[in-house]
């Protein structure tokens, strides 16, 4: 049995960009249709990826077969045939021999469409999220008016535990070019109650807050915490509903890509980078002089290279 490190590495491994037969192809994207759509961990996403690039073999394997060649656990492929809408395994094998045996008993159609291949879909699903995010702000009253809100909290405190702390870093370190005390939170538990509850007896008003699947209970829990403390929230998350969801006074949902084994977030960033814009905007004198401060300093110290 391979380790899970190589595994890991076979099953989400990039093809070549060698021309491959219609006949692969087609088996490909019913897959994907079959898989797409649905929130799977990364795991359950090696699972995937190793049945759409070895669609003839892998729809004869058994469970434990199948188990061994991704390097999980048979739990692990029971749960993946689950969460992709099939009662078990057998149910899933199933559709996947029907699919493998078309494909073998059909004849290569040369005038077939050239399929995307994994970077190329995971950029298109990325297009469609960011597409999404589009038509959202073809009213741009709400980022607007929660923009002024975050600028006006002093201090304004950042929440991103887990995976998502790399977008409340990202926002934090922007914002503290415009804005004067921004608090930032990447650890959960108590270090984050203590966090909250003194930015709130501080005088802030709001919390961001970014919450990325996998969604974490320490996330929901700290959200909990600043409600009970006075704070409002706003929350970037790409849930619409849910537990995270009903604790937030405002919610921006923004798609992530999940085509590749760990999730791609474009939209995330551009709708943070949309309040960032609308906090710049809400008091411009106080930013014009903070960022003029900052460049004052970062060429005295020359923080930068010369392009």
């Amino acid at each position: 049995m391979p380790s899970p490190q190589r595994a890991r590495a076979q099953a989400s491994a990039i093809s070549s960009g060698k021309p491959v037969p219609e006949a692969e192809a087609a088996p490909s994207s019913r897959l994907r249709a079959l898989f797409d759509g649905q929130r799977l961990s990364p795991g359950q996403r090696r699972i995937a990826q190793y049945l759409i690039e070895h669609i003839t073999e892998a729809a004869f394997l058994s469970i434990t077969d199948l188990a061994d060649r991704v390097g999980v656990s048979q739990p692990s492929v029971t749960r993946f045939a689950t969460a992709v809408g099939f009662s078990g395994y057998p149910a899933l094998r199933e559709r996947l021999q029907s699919i493998a045996l078309s494909t073998l008993a059909s004849a290569p159609d040369a005038a077939e469409e050239a399929r995307p291949n994994e970077l190329q879909a995971a950029v298109d699903s990325e297009i469609d999220n960011l597409e999404n995010l589009r038509r959202d702000f073809a009213d741009p009253e709400r980022v607007i008016e929660i923009g002024r809100a975050l600028s006006q909290s002093t201090p304004l405190t950042v929440l991103g535990l887990r995976i998502s702390g790399s977008l409340a870093e990202y926002f934090a370190y922007a914002a503290r070019r415009i804005h004067p005390d921004v608090r930032l939170v990447t650890r959960g538990g108590s270090v984050a109650y203590d966090a909250l509850l003194q930015s709130r007896e501080a005088g802030g008003t709001w919390v961001l807050a970014f919450s990325m699947p996998r969604h974490a209970h320490e996330t929901l829990t700290a959200l909990r915490v600043a409600k009970r403390a006075g704070l409002r929230v706003a929350l970037i998350t790409d849930l619409a509903l849910g537990p995270l969801a009903d604790e937030a006074d405002v919610l921006f949902a923004s798609g992530t890509g999940a085509r590749l084994v760990f999730d791609s977030y474009a939209a995330p960033v551009v709708m943070s980078a949309a309040l960032l814009q609308a906090m710049t905007d809400a008091d411009p004198e106080r930013t014009q002089a903070r960022l003029d401060e900052y460049e004052q300093g970062a060429e005295q110290h020359a923080f930068f290279l010369k392009d």
